[in-house]
């Protein structure tokens, strides 16, 4: 399971807008596939402090939520504003309303300590539709015969 907290300053005078912002996007987040749940909270000693929390199935539902049209619309705008740190974090233990610590695990890939997100791409990857990206055409680069002209 994968628990998202995304922290925000937000000036008292646009309290109830971003309160109302923040309900609109919990649910559009609420409808999608892995949601577990979600809330809004303030600080009590800080009311300029702001916690938007949801709890998903794993990552991948996350991700796949984040490209909803839905989420693009009321929940993304509001994602923006958020403080800039690491917001995802996978869930090692819970404990239950009796007590019970119950270890989840290590939901993460195999490999996800060599290689982070953005790793696996680069700035531009070539395709088969750019110039020497791939084989080349039958009958030299330009498609043509390049024997007597014609």
């Amino acid at each position: 399971m994968m628990l998202v907290v995304t922290r925000y300053r937000v000036p008292r005078e646009e309290a109830v807008t971003f309160r109302d912002q923040a309900r609109s996007a919990l649910q559009a987040l609420a409808g999608q596939p892995g949601w577990k749940g979600g809330q809004l909270g303030r600080a009590t000693d800080d009311p300029s402090l702001w916690v938007l929390s949801s709890q998903w199935r794993d990552v991948g539902s996350y991700r796949r939520a984040l490209s909803s049209y839905d989420v693009k619309l009321h929940a993304i705008p509001l994602l923006s504003r958020a403080i800039d740190e690491p917001t995802a974090f996978e869930l090692v233990s819970t404990l239950d309303a009796d007590g019970g610590v119950v270890d989840v695990g290590d939901s993460r890939a195999a490999d996800a300590d060599e290689v982070g997100l953005g790793s696996a791409a680069a700035p531009v990857v070539p395709t088969d539709l750019d110039a020497g990206a791939g084989p080349e055409p039958a009958g030299g680069d330009d498609g043509r015969d390049a024997g007597d002209g014609r």
